[in-house]
Parts: structure tokens; C-alpha cells; sequence
């Protein structure tokens, strides 16, 4: 399976339209996309008498793409191009299944400029049996594997959480079927798809369980790429109708329209951060008026929870000590729920993408904050920080885990890594909860002035070397 996406990723870099990774995935995604949906489609004809696809029979793979002598060149160009995409943009939305294929057209786009690379590519494709269970499970690994490279295709990046944070994050939430879980700023699905692998692992045992669980999920993404890339890592999860991981901007909503029939039983979430939203959103969040997308997805997670209900958010060290209206929020957060966990991880974690220090916030709606319990993760002692060949795994956090106390959190212990802060000391921090592991004693790194002195002789020193080169360079010129 490794080497089919590798082959046909070397027939699309001979391609002139395709420029750059993310380009290279986004034409890969639709074309797999399409022969998933063939794929779902047969078995669904065969089980279901009443079942018809929501695609033309036309522009079924089977019909256009499954023959490896068919249509190529410039008539198969001139077919996507002027048949396929317009008929699937604009595809009448009766069924949620025909909801999702429009969804994920109409932000598609048809990079290949050469019709015979095209018949090789969907010749490739063609290989791959979807409804073969071994053949989709190899697949979707690869699936992860693809976006986990997409950390490279510029700032594609952010749609990517490390697996190892996700699973953990879904480990220590533990869903269960039934509970409505959203991630409002979803990605590629990363989080959903290691909450379905919970579920399915621990407690789905029936197929009314599976219905329960796959009608429970909720999801939203503005960006077209991770939306189409989300929508097919859902149908290789075996959803059938991913109609519900909507294409649209969260935020867009004023906070006060969010309703109680609306509210979730759990968010798990890495919001963007580091990004500002466009002008005229904070307006729809005049309690919190900022355009910085991480706090305004906060204050959204706060109000879509149900009482009782619990969050896993990934947010960076500024949302800790950050002033202003971070003070607010943070005030409002520790008000309205008990936010009972910080995992504070170092700035490799997010390699290459950002490399900044992230903290992992673990909060429960309906009673205020008493006690915020801090753990402190550290790189293995064999390395000196993650990177993309040694990434963070989910036994790294095994200690944590172990620490954890259950579900009840139960028995925990201060430790080298771990400290308790009271809500009293975080009031007179004025809701600074940047807090530092006080079991580790900062390195005495001198007297400011002193090093401040130092560096002015340091760079005098320099000048005059230079001065001193300058002149000899002079002289041995003019000879």
C-alpha cells in the first residue's frame, strides 16, 4: 500500500499543475475519495434494496474510471474538467450522502494538467478494494501517515495534532457511546477518529452501539483541505454518512445564539493558534471582544458544554499568562467549570510546525475551580527533543496516565513533575496560570547587570578585532 501512494505520487510530481505537497494531497484525496464512495456504494446496493447512490451513474468511478484502457488524454481532462466537478459542485443535496459528496466538491479542484498521468493515477487507485476490511485498514494508516507529511506542506501543518496527544487526550476523557462529542474546529479529524478507535476498542459490542456512537459525533472546519481530507478519513472509518462534519467557520455564530438543545457532553479540540480571525467576529463575542482565534474557541467550548459535561483543549503557553481579555476569560473559565488538570508539554511537541510550549487542559462544566493540578512532561532522557523521525508517542505518557487517578482522580501525589495550585494563589496571580514546576530549581544565571556589562565589553572587543581586520585587509590590498 506504502509503495502504490509513493508510485503515484511519482507520476503526480511529472505532472505540470501539480505544485507542492498540499496541491499533490488535495488531488489525491478526491480521486480517492470518489473510488471510496464506488466502493461503499456496491456494498450498499447489495444490502440495501432500496439504496441508490447519490451520484450520477455516469460519473461513477466504475463507470468512467474502473476500465484501465478507458477515457484518457485531453477527452479525460475535458471530462473531469468540464463534467465531473461542475455536476458534483452542484449536486442536489436530498440525501446526507449526496450531502457529502457536494460538501467535499465544492472546494475541490482538478490541479493535473495531463490526461495520460491522470489514467495512470486513477489506474493505480483502481488497485485498492475498499471494501476489503486488511486493504482499508492498511489504507487508513497510511491515510494518518499522509497527513502526519502534510506537517511539511507549508502551513498545512496546523491541521495536524501529534496521534500521541490525541490518543491521550481521548484516553483520559474515555467517551462512550452515545455521549455527543464535538471537535468545532476539527482538522482532519485526528480526534475522531482516535475517539471512534476508543469507543469501538472498549465499549461498542453491538451494531446499535455503532449507530449510537456514529450519531453522537459532531464536527466543523472552515478551511476547505482539511474539511475534504476529514470527510474521507471519516468514510475509512467506515461512517457511511459523514453529513455531519460540516464545512463552515464555528466562530461566525454570535456566543449567546449557541442553544441549550445545541450543547455537547464533551469537546476535545486543538483550536488554531497563533491566528487571528477576520474583522467583525469578536463582535459575535462581546463579552471577550479579540480576534485571536485560540481564546475565542475557548470561550466557545465553555458555552457548548452541557453541565456535567467535559473538555480536552490544546492551547499554547500565551493563553496561560496572556493579560487583558485572556484575564477575563481565564476568570470565566475557572468560574464556570472545575479546571482540574494542566499537562504542561515541551515546545518540540509540535515540531516542525510551531515550536512553541503547549499545555494540554483537561476542565468539567458546572462547578467552579478549587484546585488546578499541574504535571509536567519531559523528553525521554535518551533524546534532546522530539522531532519528525522521533516523535512523541502515547507511552511517553504512560507516567501520567499512572498518575492520573482513574476517573474519580483519586490519590494523586505532588511529585518532581507534579504540583497542586490553589484557586486562592491563582486570584492573587491575577489568573496568571503560567505556573512553573516549583520542585525544579531555575539555573542562577548571574546578576542582570552584571551580564549586561559583560556583553558590552564582549561586543566592544568584537568592534575593535574588526576595526583591526579591516585595516590589515586594507593594507594588503593597496600593495
Amino acid at each position: 500500500m506504502r509503495n502504490l501512494v509513493k508510485s503515484i505520487q511519482d507520476i503526480m510530481r511529472k505532472d505540470v499543475g501539480v505544485d507542492g505537497d498540499a496541491q499533490r494531497l488535495s488531488q489525491l484525496v478526491w480521486m480517492f475519495f470518489l473510488k471510496i464512495m464506488d466502493d461503499q456504494d456496491e456494498a450498499l446496493e447489495f444490502t440495501r434494496d432500496d439504496y441508490t447512490s447519490p451520484i450520477p451513474e455516469h460519473l461513477q468511478w466504475r463507470a468512467w474510471a474502473a476500465d484501465p484502457e478507458g477515457i484518457t488524454g485531453d477527452s479525460l481532462l475535458e471530462f473531469v474538467n468540464d463534467e465531473l466537478f461542475p455536476t458534483l459542485k452542484n449536486l442536489p443535496a436530498t440525501t446526507p450522502r449526496g450531502r457529502v459528496v457536494r460538501s467535499v466538491f465544492e472546494d475541490a479542484y482538478n490541479y493535473m494538467k495531463s490526461g495520460q498521468l491522470m489514467r495512470q493515477v486513477i489506474n493505480k487507485i483502481s488497485e485498492v478494494d475498499f471494501n476489503s476490511l486488511t486493504e482499508r485498514q492498511h489504507f487508513g494508516d497510511l491515510y494518518e501517515q499522509l497527513l502526519n507529511d502534510l506537517q511539511n506542506a507549508g502551513n498545512a501543518g496546523e491541521y495536524y495534532t501529534p496521534r500521541a496527544v490525541t490518543s491521550f487526550m481521548v484516553q483520559q476523557i474515555d467517551p462512550h457511546p452515545g455521549e455527543i462529542l464535538m471537535d468545532p474546529a476539527c482538522g482532519t479529524g485526528g480526534f475522531l477518529t482516535c475517539a471512534m478507535r476508543h469507543m469501538r476498542d472498549r465499549y461498542v459490542k453491538r451494531p446499535e452501539d455503532e449507530a449510537l456512537m456514529q450519531a453522537s459525533l459532531r464536527a466543523v472546519e472552515k478551511k476547505p483541505l482539511p474539511h475534504m481530507l476529514c470527510t474521507t478519513n471519516m468514510l475509512l472509518h467506515n461512517i457511511e454518512e459523514p453529513s455531519w462534519v460540516l464545512h463552515d467557520n464555528t466562530l461566525a455564530r454570535p456566543l449567546i445564539s449557541w442553544t441549550k438543545d445545541e450543547r455537547v457532553n464533551i469537546v476535545l479540540s486543538n483550536p488554531p493558534f497563533g491566528g487571528k480571525e477576520e474583522d467583525g467576529i469578536e463582535n459575535n463575542f462581546p463579552q471577550f471582544k479579540t480576534r485571536e482565534t485560540a481564546d475565542l474557541f475557548l470561550a466557545l467550548i465553555i458555552r457548548l458544554l452541557k453541565d456535567k459535561g467535559r473538555a480536552a483543549v490544546v492551547l499554547p503557553d500565551g493563553s496561560l499568562f496572556g493579560e487583558g481579555i485572556k484575564t477575563r476569560l481565564k476568570e470565566h473559565l475557572l468560574k464556570e467549570c472545575n479546571l482540574h488538570t494542566i499537562v504542561r508539554l515541551p515546545n518540540s511537541v509540535f515540531k516542525p510546525y510551531a515550536s512553541i510550549g503547549t499545555n494540554l487542559l483537561f476542565f468539567e462544566k458546572g462547578t467552579p475551580t478549587q484546585d488546578i493540578w499541574y504535571w509536567e512532561h519531559r523528553v525521554p532522557e535518551t533524546q534532546k527533543a522530539y522531532s519528525m523521525t522521533k516523535p512523541i508517542r502515547l507511552e511517553h505518557l504512560d507516567d501520567c496516565a499512572a498518575w492520573w487517578g482513574g476517573e474519580a482522580r483519586e490519590g494523586r501525589q505532588e511529585s518532581e513533575r507534579a504540583w497542586k495550585v490553589s484557586i486562592d494563589e491563582i486570584r492573587e496571580r491575577g489568573f496568571n496560570l503560567d505556573i512553573k514546576n516549583p520542585h525544579v530549581v531555575e539555573e542562577d544565571w548571574g546578576d542582570p547587570e552584571t551580564l549586561l556589562n559583560d556583553l558590552t565589553k564582549a561586543e566592544a572587543s568584537v568592534d575593535s578585532l574588526r576595526a583591526e581586520l579591516k585595516a590589515i585587509l586594507t593594507e594588503a590590498l593597496a600593495r
